[in-house]
């Protein structure tokens, strides 16, 4: 691909479908290779929007309003950043030629719920994965439940990283996951998957990448592996490499490989796997860029954001390792507009500390408001510098 001059009638143009603090860093490594960016949120000024060359505001699962808003920016690729987006109309949208949807219109629509990706990997490749069933009624979610044993998780088919997410012990607790469910849902909120517990004992996300190589045909690489700490369905911590066994490591690849080869076109894939001894599983797969990747930022030459960015492009990258490292999420801690951050010197007097503040308008208790990174000789000392760069942030009132 030939790449323009922004704002002029030469200009390589991408749209992102989601700005958070992941488009973010997509719109930044874009626009240092000189394109244009449109950013596109369902709420005003998102982090993607503070940075990008136009920013809009829509409802994306607004088929009508998505297609309508692509056909007057008129860009070349479309890359979907979150779930909640009308996969149809991006169907329709490059069965027309009217833009590249990154990777490809049936990846996401295939991904876009737990369901059509989870089908894909253990009904149509085969792939192991946890036993699950769905179900889009408390009655039928019970009956699951029965049927695979207790504990068992239950998770909206479609949600933003870990909400709506719980673990059920007994009968009980049913009603209040799927309350849950319900709440932290995005678009079809009726409709769970209830999934039987595996005895694993770690999981990690494998960042693959699928990009062209010299001879013009994609090729796949990986990152080094990416272990990630969970809290109620959220990730809290990551660190790279998650030590595994050789032949744990050529599953996972061999897996992540099986899945986003029939997902095809470029891009960076964040697969989600679990890990006991040599045994791998499938669990689940986003046709971007990681949440938990953002510890690349620390530890690889180019992090998953430049990766994915060089991919899409049809550019040469390198996932090769620097450094080992960790990140640890800064949570908003309460519920204001326009806040602040105390505390954020004393965090990165640590050598090999750095900080991404993510500039969300809006902070919540629970919401991911930003991040901490450090390097290290090894993954567990990286962690603790990270967790405790994370602690001395203090999010104030403005």
């Amino acid at each position: 691909m030939r790449l323009g001059t922004p704002l002029s009638p030469s200009a390589t143009r991408v749209m992102l479908l989601g700005a958070g603090e992941l488009g973010k860093e997509v719109v930044i490594a874009l626009q240092r290779l000189g394109v244009e960016v449109v950013a596109v949120d369902r709420y005003a000024d998102a982090p993607g929007h503070q940075v990008a060359h136009r920013a809009h505001v829509i409802d994306m699962s607004d088929g009508a309003a998505l297609r309508a808003l692509i056909e007057t920016e008129k860009p070349q690729l479309v890359v979907p950043e979150i779930e909640a987006i009308a996969t149809e109309t991006l169907l329709e949208i490059e069965a027309a030629g009217l833009a590249e949807v990154i990777p490809t219109a049936r990846a996401a629509n295939l991904t876009m719920n737990r369901e059509g990706i989870r089908r894909l990997a253990a009904e149509t490749l085969g792939l192991p994965t946890s036993p699950y069933v769905f179900a889009d009624s408390l009655a039928a979610m019970s009956a699951a439940a029965d049927r695979l044993g207790y504990p068992v998780i239950v998770k909206p088919v479609m949600s933003s990283s870990g909400k709506g997410q719980s673990r059920v012990d007994d009968a009980s607790q049913l009603a209040a996951a799927w309350d849950a469910a319900a709440s932290g849902g995005r678009v079809d909120k009726g409709r769970v998957i209830v999934e039987g517990v595996i005895d694993f004992d770690y999981e990690i996300t494998l960042l693959t990448v699928r990009a062209l190589g010299a001879s013009g045909t994609v090729e796949t690489h990986f990152c080094e592996p990416i272990g990630h700490l969970q809290m109620k369905g959220d990730y809290v911590e990551s660190w790279q490499p998650q030590a595994m066994s050789a032949a744990a490591l050529a599953r996972a690849q061999e897996i992540a490989t099986a899945v986003t080869a029939n997902l095809g076109g470029r891009g960076v894939f964040g697969v989600e796997l679990f890990v006991k001894d040599d045994t791998v599983w499938f669990s689940e797969v986003s046709p971007r860029p990681h949440d938990t990747g953002m510890v690349t930022m620390a530890t690889q030459r180019q992090n998953e954001f430049e990766l994915h960015a060089r991919a899409i492009l049809g550019l040469p990258v390198d996932a090769s390792l620097r450094e080992p490292g960790a990140s640890a999420v800064i949570y908003g801690g309460l519920e204001a507009t326009g806040i602040a951050f105390d505390g954020v010197a004393d965090a990165m007097r640590t050598p090999g500390v750095d900080l991404r503040l993510f500039g969300k308008p809006q902070a919540f208790v629970n919401r991911r408001m930003g991040v901490a990174l450090a390097v290290a000789a090894n993954p567990d000392e990286a962690r603790l510098h990270a967790r405790a760069a994370a602690a001395a942030v203090k999010p104030v009132k403005g």
